[in-house]
Formats: structure tokens, C-alpha cells, sequence
């Protein structure tokens, strides 16, 4: 046990180590709170006076919720070492996180937003307090749970830090080499005299390193055997990296450097984060510093990642989720055109979906209006797009997993189970990706036809209503009342009226029978879609997997144990062998039913899918032929409501000039029919013209109706 004058700890609790002090977890005497005690060993009593008292210094000047507290500087008991009291962080470090296994392709999209959060925030700080940090590397990041379950991280270890404004230069070499500026890597690792300073630039380079480490896992600069067994390669790669690589590997030793300009497919970030975080690291990853970003800018660009809100776009035609990162104050038709970058669909292409229903977007309005949604409730994109569904795209996991080697390595074996693990735990993310986009799939088609089969219905009521009013006006004698009459050519004009309801009525008709058929086809799609949705219910692929992950992780933990040992009994290595063997079966059994269940469903179900959508856009297709054919109908109802009206017209004129006439005793009548017959005619005549006026109302109101559901196929083929 150590202790000062108020705390008290056990050499056993160490929390971490570096090359000047060991950090552990203590008490409180008085009150039992959990802090971090940093002690100081001889070696960092061999550095200048000014060193030794630097950290006590930037530590006192700081005071922020990203920035770990110093509590108190007390000294232990004989020895009089320094101890710096913390903040203590219950859930270790960042590096801690990243080397679960779950974290072996980086961390989740939320976690991730999270982490770039806390060190900007935490990074704002020290640049307002004029101070660079110079060992940035998630080592030095620190995590604990705040009241609510979130993550809070926080910057710690300020031992290599030191004030200095922008401009200023210093010449001394901080840091850890893998997170090291090349230019501090050269002199520090390399040991080869030059005469560089550096600025406050070189905390963005480890920033963005580790940046690009929480996001997949993996360092973004490495040589053949990795970072430290060929020095002069590393120092290769990140100088001689292309400009807008954010990567570079060395896959066979002496074999070329490859260049990467965008993040692996195996990261778990979305395609819409990646666009706004790639140009940022291409940016602070540059090793000339006049050509590097400053923290001005890069403080921008992060904020204005931080600052925007996602909205989850689940394109039906690609069976793709996409996150869209817009500003709340950005226009709507902004959100469109972000949508076109991800989907390629057209703003005036684009339709959607939400909670079952049509969901119009009006451009001018703000982004703020857009409905609130979620990964599993998202805002379901419709186009007109004809090409194959492509789904997800993803790596196979198996081409993630080691093999264990015949003989007991227990550092080697702890490894290999570590990748292994983490391979799994990968296929069990994708499992439940592709079910989450089977189950998106379905349920955004079953909106969809159940919106045809209403605009079917819809139809079908309106052309049923006017082929009974045309079948009533037609067998009438409304049209007949000029039989034994002279030739006149206002009557001719009605003859000619009645054969264009003739015709229109036949069209309705065909187009009638026409959309039964269609409807009763989208109700068996229905049908088919209902007993899809259940099959995915019931799928329990993701609880297979999930069982032999947990049996794994195990043997994964006794391994974790046994890499500590010198060497195993020879009971506990045969053992040893047996879980080696267990697990590489569990780990076989794991991928089989990822390719076997997982995989092979979901591209059936993109292949039905495809199929699927060529019924639902040929119906479309045929509603927006209908609708043109219900707009001529209009247009003819209109038509013959206005012929109507001008024979009304002439007819009015008999019957006044009759009236006349009779009121007259000479000459005798002129007009060619009696009054009685007119005045009939033209009370038939009104009551026509009216109806055919409600008529051409309803046939336009069902046009509106089709229309908008043809919206996007009448732009995409204008």
C-alpha cells in the first residue's frame, strides 16, 4: 500500500504506465471517492526543474468537462514523490475500447460521433488556453459513463504538453511514435539529425491518426509486419503520401506502398459521415505543415459535421439505408440534392414514404420540417430506377479470420482467438444489417402497394360512377327527341355528342377491366409480402450467431488469461488445445450460418425484390396511362358540357322567338317544332349539362389522384 497525506492506493491497481510515472486507482481516506493517483518514478526527477513542474502548471490552468480534473499535487509519505490527483475514468481509455473485439473494424457511427465530439471540444479548450499537447493518441483519451449511460471521453496525460501560441516553434520531441508527425518521427524515431521545429500542427497529424483509428480499428500507416518492425517504411509511407490519401499499406514485405483515399468497407461509419470526414483527415494527415490545415479550420469543418442532424433515407430501388447529414436550417431541396449524392436519384425523381404514407418534401421549406427518424423507421425513398437491387455492400467476414497454428503460443493463440472474435462479431453486425434490411424492404413495398391498390380503388369507383351515368344518358331518349324532325345542325351537334360518350364509356370500360386485373395482381403481391414479413420475424440466424459468439468469447477470456503465463501445465495445455479446437469449430459453425442463412436469404430476397418492383412500376406505368386517358375523358366531358351549353343556348332562342311569335296574330308560327317538344329537349338538355359537369369534376379530381402517384415517372421520362 502507498498513500498521502489523503489518499491511499495499492501497487496493484494499476491503471496505466508510461516512461516517467505509473497512474493508479486510489481512495479517498475520508470519504472513499475512487480518484486516479499519477506517481512520478526517479527517471522524471532527471528532466529540468521546468519539465518536472510543466504538467502541475497546464493541469491548473485547465478546466473543462473533456479534460480530465487535477484534483490536488500531494507527495507520498518517506520518498516525498509528486502525485497528481485526478478525475477518475471507470471505463479505461479509448485504446481500451478499440481493443475489444466488438471494436476490431472501429466503433459504431454513434460512438464514433461521440469520440469526435469530446476531443474537439476538449482540443478547442487547450488551443483557447494556448497550450499543444503533443501525445494525442487514444491512450491518452479517457472514458466514463455519464449519469444518463453516455459516453464521455476526455483528454489526459499532459506530461509532454507545454503552452504555445500558433505561431510559436519548439524543437523538443514528445509523443508516441505510431501517432507521431513524420517530421518529429524522423529526428525522435529515426534518429537522424535535422533542424526542424514544430508547431501546433503536429496535434492535428495525431489527431487525425487517431481519428482514422477509432473509425476502422486499424492505424491508417502500415508497413509489411506493422508499424514498429520497419521504422524507415512507416516514415516512407507518410512521406510520401499522395495528397487526399488517408492511408497507406505495405501488403508483402519489399512489396509497393498502396494508397487509400477513402475508408475500408469494413468500417461501420455510413457513406453519408465518411463524405464529411474523409476531406478532414485528408487535411491534417499532410506532412508538409504550410500545406496542413490550421486549427481554425479544422475546428470549422468538425463543428459543421457536429452541428448537422441525420436523416435516415432508405432507398427502395437500391435496398440501401443511407444517412443524410443535413443542417437544420438548410432548405429541403438541399436535403434533396444530398440525397442525389447518395442515391444517385434526381430531386425531381425522388418520392417518399413514412409511417405508410405519401410524404411530400417542399423544397423551400427548412430541413428542421422533416419528420424525426431512426435507423429502423426511416424515410422510405421510391424512383423509377430499373437496374437490379444491389443491397448492401459488405466483405465477407471469413476473409477476416486467422488460423490458429498447430503448436502453443499462448501470446499467438490469444491473438488469433482476438481476431477470430472479432470477425464473428463483424458477421453478426452484418447478420443483423441485412435482416433489418430484408424487414425495410418488405415493409416499404407493402406502403407502396397498398397506395397503388387505394389509387386502383379509387379509379375504379369513379370510372364505375361514369359508366353508369353514360349508360343512363345513353339509353335515354334525351339524344332521340329530334326523330321525325327536320335536319337542323345544332341538333346534329347533339347526335355527335352522344357517340363521343359512346366511345368514351368503351374506354372506360376496357380500362376498367383493365385495373381489376392489376388490383387483384397487387393483392396477391399483398399477400405474398404478409407471409414474407413473418418468415423474417421468425428468422434465428442472429440468435445462432450470437450463441457461438458468446461461447467464444470464453475461451477468448481464458486465453486473455493465459497469455500472462510463462508457460502452461501440461493438463492445462492439453486443454488448452481442446479450446483451440472448440473454438475454431464454433468460429466455422458462426460463418456457415452467416453465408448459409444470412447471406443466401437476403440475396433471394433482393432477386424477389427486383421482381417485385417491375410489377409494382408496371402497374404505375398503366395508372399513368390511365391517367392520361381519365384527363381526355375530362377534357371530353368538358367538351360535350360546352356543346350542350350552345344548344341550350339555341334553344333558349326558339322557345323566346316562339313566344314571340304566338303572342303575335300574324304571321303564322315560323318555328319548325312545337314549344312543348323544345321546352323537354331543353330541360333534358340542362339536366345533361349538369351531370356532365360533375362528371368532368370527378374525372379530374381522380386524375389529380393518379397523377400524383405518376409524379416520379412522368419526370424521369420527360
Amino acid at each position: 500500500m502507498q498513500s498521502t497525506a489523503n489518499y491511499l492506493w495499492h501497487t496493484d491497481d494499476l491503471l496505466g504506465q508510461g516512461a516517467t510515472a505509473s497512474v493508479y486507482k486510489a481512495r479517498n481516506k475520508k470519504s472513499g471517492e475512487l480518484v486516479a493517483v499519477k506517481v512520478f518514478n526517479t527517471a522524471s526527477y532527471l528532466r529540468p526543474q521546468e519539465v518536472q513542474v510543466r504538467e502541475f502548471e497546464v493541469l491548473r490552468k485547465l478546466n473543462h468537462q473533456n479534460i480530465v480534473k487535477l484534483f490536488a499535487v500531494e507527495e507520498t509519505g518517506a520518498s516525498r514523490q509528486k502525485v497528481l490527483v485526478m478525475e477518475y475514468c471507470s471505463s479505461g481509455s479509448l485504446l481500451s475500447v478499440l481493443e475489444s473485439p466488438e471494436n476490431t473494424f472501429g466503433l459504431p457511427e454513434d460512438e464514433f460521433l461521440v469520440v469526435l465530439r469530446c476531443v474537439v471540444a476538449g482540443m478547442n479548450h487547450l488551443r483557447e488556453n494556448g497550450i499543444v499537447h503533443r501525445d494525442i493518441k487514444p491512450g491518452n483519451i479517457m472514458r466514463l459513463i455519464g449519469e444518463e449511460g453516455q459516453s464521455i471521453y476526455k483528454l489526459t496525460d499532459f506530461g509532454a504538453a507545454r503552452e504555445l501560441d500558433d505561431d510559436e516553434k519548439f524543437i523538443s520531441v514528445y509523443g508516441t511514435e505510431e501517432y507521431l508527425h513524420p517530421d518529429m518521427y524522423e529526428r525522435a524515431v529515426l534518429r537522424k539529425p535535422q533542424q526542424k521545429a514544430f508547431g501546433v500542427t503536429v496535434d492535428l497529424w495525431s489527431i487525425g491518426v487517431t481519428l482514422y483509428h477509432a473509425a476502422t480499428g486499424s492505424l491508417p500507416f502500415v508497413p509489411f509486419g506493422g508499424p514498429r518492425r520497419n521504422k524507415e517504411i512507416m516514415y516512407r509511407i507518410t512521406t510520401e503520401k499522395p495528397a487526399g490519401a488517408i492511408a497507406g499499406t505495405q501488403r508483402q514485405e519489399n512489396g509497393p506502398l498502396e494508397w487509400s483515399y477513402a475508408l475500408p468497407i469494413t468500417c461501420q461509419l455510413s457513406m453519408g459521415l465518411q463524405h464529411q470526414l474523409v476531406p478532414i483527415l485528408a487535411n491534417i494527415l499532410e506532412v508538409e505543415q504550410a500545406k496542413c490545415w490550421g486549427f481554425d479550420q479544422f475546428f470549422a469543418e468538425t463543428s459543421d459535421i457536429l452541428q448537422r442532424v441525420v436523416v435516415h433515407v432508405f432507398s427502395l430501388p437500391q435496398a440501401a439505408l443511407h444517412h443524410v447529414y443535413v443542417h437544420a436550417h438548410n432548405t429541403i431541396a438541399i436535403f434533396l440534392e444530398a440525397v442525389y449524392e447518395q442515391t444517385k436519384v434526381a430531386p425531381q425523381n425522388q418520392e417518399y414514404l413514412f409511417e405508410g404514407h405519401l410524404y411530400v418534401l417542399k423544397p423551400n421549406l427548412s430541413a428542421q420540417h422533416i419528420a424525426h427518424t431512426t435507423a429502423s423507421s426511416p424515410l422510405m425513398l421510391c424512383s423509377v430506377a430499373s437496374e437490379a437491387p444491389k443491397g448492401l455492400a459488405f466483405r465477407d467476414p471469413a476473409l477476416d479470420i486467422p488460423k490458429f497454428m498447430p503448436k502453443v503460443d499462448l501470446q499467438a493463440d490469444y491473438n488469433t482467438a482476438k481476431g477470430m472474435l472479432g470477425a464473428g462479431y463483424q458477421a453478426l453486425r452484418l447478420a443483423r444489417a441485412l435482416l433489418a434490411g430484408q424487414e425495410l424492404l418488405l415493409r416499404g413495398l407493402h406502403w407502396l402497394l397498398e397506395m397503388l391498390e387505394a389509387t386502383c380503388r379509387r379509379t375504379l369507383e369513379v370510372m364505375r360512377m361514369a359508366l353508369l351515368f353514360l349508360s343512363s344518358s345513353l339509353g335515354t331518349e334525351r339524344f332521340s327527341t329530334t326523330a321525325g324532325m327536320p335536319e337542323i345542325q345544332e341538333l346534329k351537334r347533339a347526335a355527335e355528342l352522344r357517340s363521343k360518350l359512346r366511345a368514351s364509356a368503351e374506354v372506360l370500360s376496357r380500362f376498367s377491366h383493365n385495373i381489376t386485373e392489376k388490383q387483384t395482381s397487387l393483392s396477391s403481391l399483398s399477400s405474398e409480402l404478409a407471409k414474407n414479413r413473418d418468415q423474417v420475424h421468425e428468422d434465428r440466424s442472429i440468435q445462432q450467431i450470437q450463441c457461438c459468439l458468446d461461447k467464444m468469447y470464453l475461451i477468448y477470456k481464458q486465453f486473455r488469461k493465459s497469455r500472462m503465463r510463462p508457460a502452461l501445465g501440461y493438463n492445462e495445455e492439453q486443454i488448452h488445445k481442446l479450446d483451440k479446437v472448440n473454438f475454431s469449430h464454433l468460429a466455422k459453425r458462426l460463418l456457415q450460418v452467416f453465408q448459409e442463412e444470412c447471406v443466401r436469404k437476403y440475396q433471394t430476397s433482393l432477386v424477389t425484390h427486383g421482381s417485385r418492383m417491375r410489377v409494382v412500376h408496371e402497374a404505375r406505368n398503366y395508372l399513368r396511362v390511365v391517367a392520361c386517358s381519365v384527363a381526355a375523358s375530362s377534357t371530353e366531358a368538358q367538351g360535350v358540357q360546352e356543346g350542350l351549353s350552345k344548344i341550350l343556348d339555341w334553344l333558349s332562342h326558339q322557345l323566346l322567338q316562339d313566344r314571340a311569335r304566338g303572342a303575335q296574330a300574324s304571321p303564322p308560327p315560323l318555328a319548325p317544332y312545337p314549344c312543348a317538344t323544345l321546352q323537354e329537349l331543353g330541360l333534358h338538355m340542362e339536366e345533361l349539362r349538369e351531370e356532365m359537369k360533375l362528371l368532368a369534376l370527378d374525372l379530374q379530381d381522380n386524375n389529380r389522384i393518379i397523377e400524383g402517384l405518376s409524379r416520379v415517372q412522368l419526370a424521369s421520362d420527360a
